[in-house]
């Protein structure tokens, strides 16, 4: 549903009490204030929101005194994302894919990942994941912490997962995934370090699992 169908500063502040955590304030952070409908003009609210995202307007006071509004987009409550990183032969070879992003209108060499499910847990998220995109089961799910995608603008984070498997099916080619293929971990990392990997999450992802000591072999 688009905010063109709805009032904009009333789903604002319908989240502000159904979410208060996402509008704490902290001494000499910038500060959302309380009670304002617009900034010079320009209008607060919800920009936009669907079942996924939904993208908000705060008016802010900088800790400089400034008055102004900034843009934040935040997830589905109670739904991270999840981002997983399918590992054959206990940590042996990893499962990467190559997935056409309408973001970037390009195919980029990433892993599994998507929008948490509302009424699943995040390791069922996952496992769902695995299983939509790769056609894998989920044999074992590793957590590997959260990671925040972008401080500056997202409000929400993602959950990071190795998932081990026992092998993998068809690409889920409806969602524009090409290809799925695996490499031995170096050989990932060497993709990372050679530029053909430049998704944020699965860098983070291969990192995290080699910080756990998840990956066979050394770089």
């Amino acid at each position: 549903m688009t905010v063109e169908e709805d009032d904009p500063l009333e789903h604002y502040l319908k989240l502000r009490r159904d979410r208060p955590g996402l509008f704490l304030n902290e001494p000499g952070g910038i500060e959302i204030l309380d009670g304002v409908t617009a900034v010079d003009g320009v209008p607060v609210g919800v920009v936009y929101r669907d079942p996924y995202v939904t993208i908000v307007r705060d008016p802010v006071r900088f800790p400089d005194g400034r008055r102004g509004t900034y843009i934040r987009l935040l997830d589905s409550p109670g739904s991270p994302g999840v981002v997983t990183l399918p590992l054959l032969g206990g940590g042996a070879e990893v499962v990467l894919l190559e997935h056409y992003r309408h973001a970037t209108r390009a195919c980029h060499v990433e892993v599994p990942r998507g929008f948490g499910t509302p009424g699943l847990s995040d390791e069922e998220s996952a496992a769902k994941e695995i299983t939509e995109e790769i056609g894998a089961t989920a044999r074992e799910i590793v957590p590997l912490g959260r990671l925040h995608p972008d401080t500056g603008l997202v409000g929400g984070h993602t959950e990071l997962y190795a998932v081990h498997i026992d092998g993998y099916g068809e690409p889920a080619r409806g969602e524009g995934i090409r290809r799925v293929f695996s490499v031995l971990p170096a050989e990932a990392e060497d993709l990372v370090r050679t530029g053909r990997i430049t998704d944020a999450f699965t860098i983070a992802v291969l990192a995290r699992a080699r910080l756990a000591g998840l990956l066979e072999g050394v770089v």
